[in-house]
């Protein structure tokens, strides 16, 4: 199947490229820059140049491949609203391009907001429409392509997709213990956080691409649950920092933009999408990947 990828050299995307490759698939990537482009050739992908807000590019990638795999995002923190339309927009494209073809489209999503007082589930609806919502609605827009003969499937990923090079969340509060010379945890630390293995997430896209129907929700989650506290002592162990709760009230001032998220219970299982894939992660979790030094370059 040849499957076309945007955020293909991106923290994830890039794994993806790798486990679609080995799975035998033909690979197109979107890359914005020649050292992405570089990088997606070095491992056998084709490239397609552009960026999320290339839409003409989107669109012709997404009309020459046969399923079309969305993971791109600007996570642009401190302008949402920016990051939320140029989802919405790319995701409205490859609909578009897509509709009466019946080919996949596969799009990245997250668990935050899914579940109160539990952790979600893959039955769980996403609350977020239209383009005002975080990341433009985009999960719910996706899906509703499935009533216009697109194989729709939303990829929830985990708050934490770790490992050796991650320059995500967890890298962001680790840099943040560095800088302050403490690592704080919020409150008193028991919310959570579920987490991914990033070559586990890779090979749940390449599963989901094969097995899953359309409209289906699946959750790249290994661990439902990581206690913040947890987190916070195994980067204070890796850093050789002390540890210390953050007043609730102090959290925004302490963490910045991630304040929000790390005080969040961002928990989710994954057990439907594990029976529907036959998927089962076996990467280390988080706190060995802390352990081991996979934030410490």
């Amino acid at each position: 199947m040849h499957v076309f990828v945007t955020g293909a050299s991106g923290w994830i995307g890039s794994a993806v490229v790798v486990d679609l490759l080995a799975a035998g698939h033909e690979v197109t990537g979107l890359a914005r820059s020649e050292a992405s482009a570089a990088a997606l050739a070095a491992k056998g992908a084709h490239v397609r140049r552009g960026d999320l807000d290339d839409l003409g590019s989107i669109r012709a990638g997404a009309a020459e491949a046969d399923a079309v795999i969305h993971l791109a995002n600007k996570h642009d923190f401190a302008n949402p609203a920016v990051s939320n339309a140029a989802e919405r927009a790319a995701v409205q494209t490859i609909g578009d391009t897509l509709a009466g073809t019946g080919r996949p489209f596969l799009l990245a999503s997250g668990v935050a907001a899914l579940a109160q007082g539990r952790p979600a589930t893959e039955d769980d609806a996403s609350p977020f429409h239209g383009p005002g919502a975080p990341r433009g609605g985009s999960e719910n827009l996706a899906l509703e392509f499935t009533g216009q003969g697109v194989h729709a499937v939303s990829l929830r990923f985990a708050p934490s997709v770790h490992g050796t090079g991650d320059h995500g969340f967890i890298a962001v509060l680790a840099a943040i213990a560095r800088e302050k010379g403490v690592s704080g945890y919020p409150g008193d630390g028991t919310n959570r956080w579920a987490a991914v293995h990033r070559t586990d997430a890779a090979r749940m896209v390449t599963l989901g691409l094969a097995k899953a129907p359309a409209g289906a929700r699946l959750h790249a989650v290994a661990e439902e649950g990581v206690p913040t506290r947890e987190i916070a002592e195994a980067i204070g162990r890796a850093f050789d920092l002390p540890v210390a709760p953050v007043p609730a009230d102090d959290v925004q001032a302490h963490f910045g933009w991630i304040g929000t998220f790390f005080a969040m219970e961002l928990t989710a299982t994954s057990a439907a999408t594990r029976h529907l894939l036959g998927w089962t992660p076996g990467g280390p979790t988080l706190i060995e990947d802390l352990a081991a030094g996979a934030y410490s370059a």
